[in-house]
């Protein structure tokens, strides 16, 4: 079938115009949808609370020691410090208080000995939960034994 001039010069027409208007909507398509990344990558961005854990580990089944530390997510870069504890009244039972603003839902830790022995070996790491608000957390536990007890204050 064999179009008309005419007729053939009208479809070119139609067709230049469309590719026109689609040219023009493009770059109104990408700013908009820059716009809307940007209003979500801006809302998702959480304030930070302050939270405040003690930490108790029991050490008196654990022979031969002579201090223990805390290791885990919460050091800069994480893992990479040891945080000593302190059996101030010789109980056997060492604490640590730290504070610190965060917008975190938890963190992984784990208690080391002096000598650089970790708990839990071969074992998953223990794990804080936080809410999302300011809150004192309690976390008691026993020397490489995985249950640990957390209370909110």
């Amino acid at each position: 079938m064999k179009i008309p001039q005419n007729h053939s010069l009208e479809i070119n027409t139609l067709i230049q115009n469309s590719k026109s208007k689609k040219m023009k909507i493009i770059p109104k398509i990408i700013k908009a949808s820059f716009f809307y990344l940007l209003l979500i990558v801006v809302s998702c961005v959480q304030q930070k609370h302050e939270k405040t854990v003690v930490f108790r580990v029991d050490m008196n089944a654990t022979e031969h020691i002579n201090g223990v530390a805390i290791t885990g997510e919460f050091t800069s870069p994480p893992w990479s410090e040891k945080i000593p504890l302190t059996d101030n009244d010789n109980d056997g039972i060492y604490q640590l208080s730290l504070t610190d603003q965060t917008a975190v839902s938890e963190m992984e830790f784990k208690f080391v000995t002096s000598d650089g022995t970790y708990e839990l070996q071969d074992q998953g790491n223990r794990v804080l939960r936080f809410e999302y608000r300011p809150e004192t957390i309690v976390y008691e536990a026993i020397f490489n034994q995985p249950e640990g007890k957390q209370t909110v204050k």
